[in-house]
């Protein structure tokens, strides 16, 4: 997969929401997008990435996000190096545990989330299409081709 770069202004647009975390009022998200903080693995700087929540499991707290990047993406290499040091999701946060789904479990997930978001299903499907490079369809195949791609990561409470 190749490398997607962002435009400033796309990214800007990305990090609109964490600004709502900024003054407090993340709990307007509501339960659809987490603020990850991570430190980076040699800058040792702070930094925060909005992740939307594609799963979450009510019994063990646990939230699963798409790294759309892939494992390239520098929040997936920094929490994947143990840096990750807070989830805020609405009025929460906590210190997470984290752990990458395997992939029968990545793709019961990414099922779910489509189920879940019928309305949503075209503008999903495109935007997941442009984040892998090939036409993502939504069939078992496709969604197994894809989970191998984009890793799926579970954060619940320490």
């Amino acid at each position: 997969m190749a490398e997607l770069r962002l435009s400033a202004t796309l990214r800007s647009l990305l990090r609109a929401p964490a600004y709502l975390y900024d003054v407090h009022a993340g709990w307007m998200l509501g339960q659809r997008f987490l603020c990850l903080t991570h430190t980076g693995r040699q800058s040792g700087r702070r930094y925060r990435t909005m992740l939307e929540v594609v799963g979450h499991d009510r019994a063990t707290g646990e939230l699963i996000v798409l790294a759309g990047l892939g494992r390239s993406a520098q929040w997936y290499r920094n929490v994947s190096a143990g840096h990750a040091t807070e989830i805020r999701i609405g009025r929460r946060r906590f210190r997470p545990r984290y752990r990458e789904l395997a992939p029968e479990e990545a793709i019961v997930a990414l099922a779910d989330y489509e189920r879940r978001n019928r309305w949503a299903t075209p503008l999903v499907r495109l935007v997941l299409s442009r984040l892998v490079g090939w036409r993502y369809d939504g069939s078992p195949r496709a969604r197994a081709r894809l989970v191998s791609e984009l890793p799926m990561v579970g954060f619940r409470p320490q």
